[in-house]
């Protein structure tokens, strides 16, 4: 069998993970960078039994199933998976499966970016690196107000640790249901009202046709212009062009980053060159303990397959 695994910026597949006795029954082709066309993805991996898909990064839709005659089994990172077109996979004979994963480091991120913004942490890092000292005011986190876009479970982790910081917790999304505000802590409020009060804004709702573009210019514009924005979820949630837009005119204070429309980002895109930004390369999910449990996860789809018994099948 040849085994593909995708994404693999750091080229994890090939020197950290042991394959086992897998590596008897097995081919491992790990690929550290990432294709956008679908026909450069299919020439690519037209041979491949086995595909070990990272997180959304390549959508697998029907179209893609139909040139991919020799795949047998897409095992994805994670139990969800909206890139990929379960039913399609199905019709075309191809078992789905998942891996476990760790949620914490998303959450973890969140606040690194929030903290990174109030105290200007990356400023003050490269001040000091040029023989510099103290060029900015930092802004401290207690008694502040964070809005919470989407309180489940890592909305709701994200909450509790502006608890422990002495924050203010308010939170909105379409289903948000009281109940789940006081179990978290926080105060459940409009989604105008999140946005013209809070201090700091940090999106957690999963990517869908009904949350594409759900902060868009008008929105943006309610904001205090002393407010940031973070968002670790998916980059489609914000009008990236807008948000540019409000960066550039500093309506707001700053944004934290981890997640864009087109990934990897673009060399000549803005948000590289806008000075009210701390951004990441999509660091959300990619810490040790998730990485040994997709990893690992892998793995076992891989061996349960094999023996006839696939493990965590999302297509049934």
């Amino acid at each position: 069998m040849r085994v593909a695994v995708l994404d693999d910026y750091q080229n994890y597949a090939q020197e950290h993970v042991e394959w086992g006795d897998l590596a008897g029954e097995a081919e491992f082709v790990s690929f550290t960078d990432h294709l956008h066309d679908e026909d450069a993805v299919a020439q690519r991996l037209r041979d491949f039994e086995i595909i070990c898909a990272m997180r959304e990064r390549t959508r697998f839709q029907r179209s893609l199933f139909e040139k991919l005659p020799n795949l047998k089994l897409l095992i994805t990172s994670g139990m969800r998976n909206l890139s990929i077109d379960n039913d399609a996979a199905t019709d075309h004979g191809v078992t789905v499966c998942g891996t476990p994963s760790v949620g914490a480091p998303t959450a973890d991120l969140a606040f690194g970016l929030m903290l990174a913004l109030a105290r200007q942490i990356p400023q003050e890092d490269r001040t000091v690196r040029k023989g510099g000292w103290q060029q900015t005011i930092g802004v401290g986190l207690a008694g502040r107000t964070l809005g919470v876009l989407g309180l489940g479970k890592l909305g709701g982790r994200v909450a509790k640790i502006g608890l422990a910081f002495g924050m203010n917790i308010i939170s909105w999304s379409q289903n948000l249901t009281e109940e789940r505000c006081r179990e978290i802590g926080a105060t459940l409020v409009s989604k105008e009202d999140l946005l013209r009060q809070s201090d700091f804004i940090t999106i957690h709702l999963i990517l869908s046709d009904r949350t594409r573009g759900i902060l868009g210019a008008g929105d943006l514009a309610l904001m205090k212009p002393t407010a940031y924005l973070v968002n670790t979820s998916r980059g489609p949630i914000v009008d990236e062009e807008a948000l540019a837009s409000v960066l550039r005119n500093k309506s707001i204070a700053g944004a934290g980053l981890d997640v864009f429309s087109v990934e990897p980002l673009p060399a000549d895109h803005v948000f590289r060159a806008l000075e009210n930004t701390v951004i990441t390369p999509h660091l959300g999910y990619v810490e040790q303990d998730n990485y040994r449990a997709y990893f690992e996860g892998y793995r076992a789809a891989i061996r349960g397959f094999l023996n006839g018994s696939p493990v965590n099948v999302i297509n049934g």
